[in-house]
């Protein structure tokens, strides 16, 4: 069972494989692994305590951070995630920690969430992957419907509350015009904006 793995310079950690969207263009419907070598799905969900003893065997210090993401949306598991992030943040405590996410913490959960990143969570990046509601839900067929649109968006509003930097991101294969309109919605928000390459 993989819980951590090695991409680019950073430990991502693995540690859910449900997620609220059924992204038509996700890559887990291609593949099983995202670096050429550690198969993502998991058998079942790794314990807090199994997690932990994860990075116990590895050596935290050469990694630029520690990222929550694999095969599934990290915040359907957001009380074990908090509580790993907080044995992160003090046995390593300069090591930066960041969550890719599709942005429905508060909608999975029912309530908001963002208050328990304060102090743990240096970066939020969430999956904008659109400009409207109804493309966003043709693309990424959340099971909120188009108001997972919305609701990233207010998560994101919230999250700058607790956490330094928030991001929206989106894919290198949209349009210019596309990724303008991404680049103003994060501006309304008062988030980061980045483009990222498509990971195929």
């Amino acid at each position: 069972m993989t819980i951590t793995y090695e991409y680019n310079n950073s430990l991502y950690v693995n540690i859910t494989n449900r997620c609220s969207n059924a992204c038509t263009f996700c890559v887990r419907n291609n593949h099983d692994n995202v670096n050429g070598k550690d198969n993502l799905w998991l058998e079942r969900e790794p314990s807090v305590e199994e997690i932990i003893d994860d990075f116990r065997q590895r050596e935290l210090s050469k990694y630029d951070a520690v990222v929550f993401c694999g095969y599934g949306e990290p915040t359907e598991r957001f009380e074990d995630l908090i509580a790993v992030a907080k044995w992160l943040r003090t046995e390593h405590p300069s090591l930066k920690i960041r969550i890719n996410t599709n942005g429905q913490a508060n909608m999975i959960h029912g309530r908001d969430v963002t208050p328990f990143m304060a102090g743990l969570i240096d970066c939020v990046s969430i999956s904008l992957n659109a400009e409207n509601a109804k493309k966003y839900q043709d693309l990424c067929r959340s099971k909120f419907g188009e108001a997972a649109f919305t609701g990233l968006q207010d998560f994101a509003v919230l999250a700058k509350r607790y956490v330094p930097e928030v991001v929206f991101s989106v894919v290198d294969i949209m349009s210019s015009d596309e990724i303008e309109a991404c680049a103003e919605i994060a501006e309304r928000c008062g988030v980061k904006f980045r483009v990222r390459a498509f990971i195929e």
